[in-house]
């Protein structure tokens, strides 16, 4: 649970200083945005590299080695005074986050099966969701108390903390007894994961899913603090307020998986997703905070239930191979859903038709997933 909060506290604690940040490195705010779409795109391509490390060489060195460039590259960007110097703090910064991320996703599919990897993927994808509600707050509080510089100097604090208390604590789950022969960077180890039709379908259905995240974290701060012209404790409350949402949709996740099975999560995970994209197209000719959040916060309640769940299935049929399966799916869900975002708004329409026509590009999986016979090909 440690490990997992590296990147949500990288992406939301700053978001209620992103116009102030802006003005002081003297960039617009569009740009500025780019220190969330970067974040992620390198924390997507890193994990290419560090996935097959972690099988190489455990999960542990690979996770402390991600914390050290994290609290480095915190601490560059409380002494970047430029937005160049700022985005390529970010840079690195993402690519610490995926060694961290990995690591932990893999200790999960070490220790579990499918199903109850789908269950603990779910309460971390809950405690990932406390974040966005609590972040702001703490970030809007210390902005304003100390700067925008105290966020970042409150990253490096708590990579220091949860860097000692990892060293100490974790345990090296990777028990393979084949790690000296394991050429992490082999082709073949990526081939026979992405032609496995299960880790296709799960993985884009993340990636998807993700991406309509993506589109409201880096867009709503413009949205609604200058569009809408809310302050900036009105979008701390609407932000955190979809993010207890978040919480409570994630903490049932795992009961309804239980109780339901995997097939019927994604089923109502997907269709609530394309029902909150026929929200927003109806909803948008009102610019208010509450027809342009209410289907967001709907679809988080999709989101909630796919995420968890079908990255148990994705990585389910992968064993000693399950950090290269991790860092590819994770390569998919970040990398993948940033350059979707990143072409999506190229388009000359609203963001709140962009969040639309992300939430309603599920419905092809949607369709494939109800034909006959689809789920005994797609399922582990």
């Amino acid at each position: 649970m440690l490990m997992v909060i590296f990147s949500p506290l990288a992406i939301d604690i700053f978001l209620p200083a992103l116009p102030t940040m802006a003005n002081d490195l003297a960039t617009t705010l569009t740009t500025m945005q780019w220190s969330i779409s970067i974040f992620l795109l390198s924390m997507g391509i890193g994990q290419l590299f560090t996935g097959p490390l972690a099988d190489k060489y455990g999960r542990k060195p690979v996770a402390l080695f991600g914390v050290a460039i994290y609290g480095l590259a915190a601490l560059f960007s409380v002494y970047a005074n430029t937005i160049e110097l700022h985005l390529l703090a970010r840079l690195g910064q993402g690519f610490g986050t995926c060694a961290i991320v990995v690591a932990a996703f893999s200790i999960v599919r070490d220790k579990f099966d499918p199903i109850q990897s789908g269950i603990m993927y779910s309460y971390l994808n809950g405690v990932i969701c406390c974040i966005p509600a609590l972040a702001p707050i703490l970030g809007g509080w210390l902005s304003q108390a100390y700067g925008w510089h105290s966020n970042f100097i409150f990253m490096l604090g708590y990579a220091v903390i949860a860097g000692i208390l990892i060293f100490c604590l974790l345990k090296e789950s990777n028990r393979a007894n084949n790690k000296e022969q394991i050429n992490p960077f082999a082709i073949s180890r990526y081939r026979s994961i992405i032609v496995n039709s299960a880790f296709q379908f799960h993985s884009a259905l993340v990636m998807l899913s993700m991406a309509v995240i993506i589109a409201y974290v880096s867009s709503s701060p413009a949205w609604l603090m200058v569009n809408l012209e809310l302050t900036q404790n009105d979008f701390i409350f609407w932000f955190s307020l979809n993010a207890i949402i978040n919480i409570i949709a994630c903490v049932t996740a795992p009961k309804v998986l239980i109780k339901y099975g995997a097939s019927r999560t994604i089923t109502t995970g997907m269709i609530t997703l394309v029902s909150g994209g026929v929200m927003m197209l109806v909803l948008q000719t009102w610019q208010t905070a509450f027809t342009f959040m209410f289907p967001v916060m709907f679809s988080s309640i999709g989101f909630s239930l796919v995420m968890g769940t079908c990255a148990g299935q994705a990585l389910a049929p992968f064993g000693d191979k399950a950090g290269t399966a991790s860092a590819l799916l994770g390569f998919i869900q970040m990398s993948g859903s940033a350059v979707i975002v990143g072409l999506v708004q190229l388009l000359l329409i609203t963001l709140s038709e962009q969040i639309a026509l992300l939430m309603l590009s599920i419905l092809p999986l949607l369709v494939i997933w109800l034909m006959p016979g689809a789920k005994k090909v797609i399922c582990p």
